[in-house]
């Protein structure tokens, strides 16, 4: 019995040791945070520091007494952000679908629209700023993310029935709510606000006639609005300028000549463009900074960058652009559900219609929008909300399938 007990302790034994050799321990998940896309994130952040500080050191002199006043707050309120988005990037966000999360963020959004029509700042013939215990921001970029994540949400919750028409223009009708909001306080904004819904819907759907026949619509109307419009008021014989802000940019961008005060701040920037040349003058060596262009350190901070770093210096910065664009592309291809693809397809649409937008003014293709140029325009509630939402997409890429 002896010999017995101790062969099946041996046979226990080596059981035991083929089990451990056989074993096949698995690897350590591979991280699919993408610390490529954060680098090009921070990189062109701080190539905007550079730009502000450059070519708004006159302004701010002349304004505040302190030449890099300007550089100083988009440092400390871009900090911020970049802060606000790497916390978020690690905490996730499929919690942004929960309960009444989504409600509740297109609720505040609207809310806050709602409150600017009452008792907004005006700047500019735009109502656009809100003052909350002393701290005034835009509501409009704060509507921009949570429309962004309502629809995001929306796309995901009826992704069996988004091809079905009642349940697609319900979720247009959605979208089109703070969109038309921010079309009675700003004109631009609320124009972005929808094309980031369609742009989400064209990804969820597959009504690509619909989109296509949109499209069309809209670039015939863009190619063919000036040279009509030009046309008419020629024949009409106008030379009276209107009242209205706005109205007063459509005329300059269709009859600068006739309308030269209007005009001047794009005139003065294609100048500044022209003169950049291929190489630019040279970092801190801008002309038209010193003055000649209005609002320069915001929406025409890329006439800076062209004059001071010329066409190729241009050409790097929309280069990095299209690889953050495609950066974010390649993470919602990737993401975990298509909450997250969404929220990415949504982000990647925001940042890519206002680049287009932005460099479109500057050069004279459309009239003046004030529109600001991601990451690089000084403006403390476009920067700390684009932020945030770069961090959203690295939580997408942190919880991807691979």
């Amino acid at each position: 019995m002896a010999y017995q007990g101790t062969s099946a302790r041996q046979l226990n034994r080596e059981t035991d040791d083929r089990i451990r050799q056989q074993r096949v321990v698995k690897p350590a998940r591979k991280s699919t945070y993408d610390y490529t896309l954060l680098a090009s994130i921070v990189f062109l952040f701080a190539m905007g520091l550079l730009i502000i500080y450059s070519g708004s050191q006159y302004t701010a002199m002349l304004e505040t007494g302190d030449g890099a006043f300007f550089f100083k707050r988009q440092l400390i309120i871009g900090g911020a952000g970049l802060f606000m988005g790497m916390v978020l990037s690690h905490i996730g966000y499929n919690w942004m679908k929960k309960g009444i999360i989504p409600w509740l963020a297109i609720a505040s959004g609207v809310g806050l629209l709602c409150l600017t029509l009452i008792l907004g700042l005006s700047s500019h013939g735009k109502t656009r700023w809100i003052s909350i215990a002393g701290i005034s921001f835009q509501p409009t970029e704060y509507a921009k993310i949570c429309t962004i994540v309502f629809t995001a949400y929306l796309c995901d919750k009826f992704k069996a029935k988004i091809n079905d028409p009642r349940v697609f223009w319900v979720v247009a009708a959605f979208g089109a709510i703070p969109a038309g909001l921010i079309l009675s306080e700003n004109l631009s904004s609320g124009f972005i606000v929808m094309a980031i819904v369609l742009v989400m819907l064209f990804v969820a759907s597959r009504k690509w006639k619909i989109f296509t026949i949109l499209g069309l619509t809209g670039l015939t109307g863009v190619l063919a609005a000036k040279p009509l419009l030009r046309i008419m008021f020629i024949k009409m014989n106008i030379t009276q300028r209107p009242s209205q802000y706005w109205m007063r940019r459509i005329y300059a961008w269709i009859m600068p000549e006739r309308f030269p005060t209007d005009a001047y701040q794009t005139q003065q920037g294609l100048y500044a463009i022209g003169s950049g040349g291929l190489m630019g003058r040279g970092l801190g060596e801008s002309i038209q900074k010193f003055g000649k262009i209005p609002e320069i350190q915001n929406d025409m901070i890329f006439t800076v960058i062209c004059e001071e770093l010329g066409f190729f210096g241009a050409v790097t910065i929309i280069i990095l652009y299209a690889f953050i664009l495609y950066r974010i592309m390649k993470i919602a291809q990737n993401a975990s559900n298509l909450f997250g693809a969404m929220l990415c397809v949504g982000i990647m649409a925001h940042i890519g219609i206002q680049v287009i937008l932005n460099i479109s003014v500057v050069t004279g293709i459309i009239p003046n929008t004030g529109v600001t140029l991601p990451f690089i325009s000084y403006g403390g509630t476009a920067v700390l909300f684009t932020f945030i939402e770069m961090g959203i997409v690295l939580a997408v890429s942190k919880f991807s399938r691979k």
